[in-house]
C-alpha cells in the first residue's frame, strides 16, 4: 500500500524522533525510583534490580519479534500495542505491593511493552524515508532525540517524585507514555523502501541465516553486549551510588540528565563520523573510552564535580554505538530486515542489560558496594574494543552495486 501523501519524510522523521524521546526517556528515569520505593516497600536493591533486569531482558527477548512484524506489516500496528503495554507496565509498577508484581508488570510487561514501540522500530523506519548517503546521519538523530527524552525525563520525574511521591510519579509517566499512540500513526504504512538496490526477493528467513552466517554480524552481536552491561547498570545504579557516597540526590538525576545531554552531542558526532570513517574503529574507540572513563571515576575523589564531570564524559560515549552498530548493519546487509537483525543484536545488548542490573543489586547487597561493578565494566570495555577489529564492513555483493 503506498504511503499516504501527508506522510511526507520530515513528519515521519519527526515523529520517530518524538517516539524515541519518549519511550526511552520515560525508561532511563526508572533508576530514580529505586530508592523511594526500596524503603517504601522494605525491598532489597536485588528485588527493584531484578524487576528492571527482567525488563532489560523482555525487552531484548521479545524485540526481533516486533522487529520482524513491523518488517513484515510495517510498524504503526506495533507500536501502538507497545504504546498500550507499556501504559499498563508503568501504571502496574505503582500498584505492586510484592516484589513479584513489582517483577511481572514493572519488569515483563513493561519490557515487552518498551519493545514494542522501541526506538529501534521508529529508526529503522526513519531510514526508509532517505537516500542511504543520509542513513548514519538519521540514525545520529534518532539516537540523539532518545537522549534528549533522558535530559526531559530525569528531572521531570525526579520533580514529580519530590512534588508528589513516588506513586503518582509512576502514574503520571503511565498517562504521558500514551502519547507513543497518536506518534505510530505517522510512520510510513509500509514496511519497503524506495531503494532499488534492495532485494525484494529476499525473505526474512533467509535474511536471519545470511547474518548468522556472517562473521562480522557475529562480533557486533557479542560487543553489543558490552553497550547494554555498561548503560543498564549506570541508568539504574548510580543514583543510588551517588546517594551512598552522602552526596545530594539531586546530583543522581542532574547526572542522567546529563548523560543524556551530553550524548546528543555523541550521537551527532557518531552519525556523521559514521559517513565519513570506519564505523568498527569508531565502536572500538568508544568502548576503550569508556574504560578509562570509569578508571577516572575510581581513582578520582568522589565529589560532586566528579560525578557530574564523569556523567558527561560517559554521556558522550553513552548510545553513540547505536549509530554505528546499526550502520553497519544496514551497510552490509541493506535496509529491507533491518529492524530484524538489529533486534537480534539488541537482543544481545539486554542481556548485557540483565546482567548489569541484576548483577550490580546483588554485588551491593552481598558486599555493600559497587565496585566490583565498576571493575568489571573496565575489564568488558577493552574487551569489546578487541572484538569490533575483526568485523568487515563491505557490503554484500547482492548490495555492492549501490552501495555509498
Amino acid at each position: 500500500m503506498p504511503t499516504a501523501t501527508w506522510r511526507t519524510p520530515l513528519v515521519v522523521l519527526i515523529a520517530g524522533c518524538l517516539i524515541s524521546m519518549t519511550g526511552f526517556g520515560i525508561r532511563s528515569s526508572f533508576g530514580l525510583f529505586l530508592e523511594p520505593m526500596t524503603i517504601a516497600q522494605s525491598w532489597s536493591r536485588e528485588t527493584f534490580g531484578l524487576a528492571m533486569a527482567l525488563q532489560n531482558l523482555l525487552w531484548g527477548i521479545t524485540l526481533p519479534f516486533a522487529g520482524a512484524l513491523a518488517d513484515r506489516h510495517g510498524t504503526i500496528k506495533v507500536i501502538i500495542a507497545g504504546g498500550i503495554m507499556y501504559a499498563l507496565g508503568v501504571w502496574g509498577m505503582a500498584e505492586s505491593g510484592s516484589g513479584l508484581m513489582l517483577q511481572l508488570t514493572g519488569g515483563i510487561l513493561t519490557g515487552a511493552g518498551i519493545s514494542f514501540s522501541a526506538f529501534t522500530l521508529a529508526m529503522a523506519a526513519m531510514v526508509r524515508v532517505v537516500g542511504p548517503e543520509k542513513r548514519s546521519l538519521v540514525l545520529g538523530v534518532g539516537t540523539a532525540a532518545g537522549s534528549f527524552g533522558q535530559v526531559i525525563f530525569s528531572p521531570i520525574s525526579q520533580g514529580f517524585i519530590n512534588a508528589f511521591g513516588w506513586h503518582t510519579a509512576l502514574y503520571l509517566l503511565s498517562v504521558i507514555s500514551l502519547i507513543l499512540i497518536p506518534l505510530a500513526v505517522c510512520l510510513p504504512t509500509s514496511p519497503k523502501s524506495n531503494d532499488p538496490v534492495e532485494d525484494d526477493n529476499q525473505t526474512l528467513r533467509q535474511a536471519v541465516h545470511e547474518a548468522l552466517t556472517h562473521k562480522g554480524y557475529v562480533l557486533l552481536t557479542v560487543g553489543f553486549f558490552v553497550c547494554g552491561f555498561h548503560v543498564a547498570f549506570i541508568t539504574v545504579h548510580f543514583p543510588a551510588y551517588i546517594k551512598d557516597l552522602g552526596l545530594d540526590p539531586v546530583i543522581g538525576a542532574y547526572a542522567l540528565s546529563l548523560i543524556g545531554l551530553m550524548n546528543i552531542l555523541g550521537s551527532f558526532a557518531s552519525g556523521i563520523a559514521g559517513q565519513k570513517w570506519s564505523k568498527k574503529y569508531g565502536l572500538s574507540v568508544i568502548y576503550f573510552g569508556r574504560s578509562l572513563v570509569i578508571l577516572a571515576l575510581l581513582m578520582a575523589p568522589k565529589t560532586p564535580v566528579v560525578m557530574l564531570v564523569f556523567a558527561s564524559v560517559m554521556g558522550i560515549l553513552w548510545l553513540s554505538t547505536i549509530p554505528l552498530t546499526s550502520g553497519i548493519i544496514a551497510q552490509v546487509f541493506g535496509i529491507r530486515y533491518m529492524a530484524t537483525l538489529f533486534g537480534i543484536v539488541f537482543l544481545s545488548h539486554q542481556i548485557g542489560s540483565f546482567m548489569g542490573v541484576w548483577l550490580g543489586g546483588r554485588i551491593f547487597d552481598q558486599t555493600g558496594s559497587y565496585d566490583g561493578m565498576w571493575w568489571a565494566g573496565i575489564v568488558f570495555g577493552v574487551l569489546a574494543a578487541i572484538v569490533h577489529l575483526p568485523i568487515n564492513e563491505k557490503p554484500l555483493s547482492r548490495l555492492a552495486a549501490g552501495s555509498p
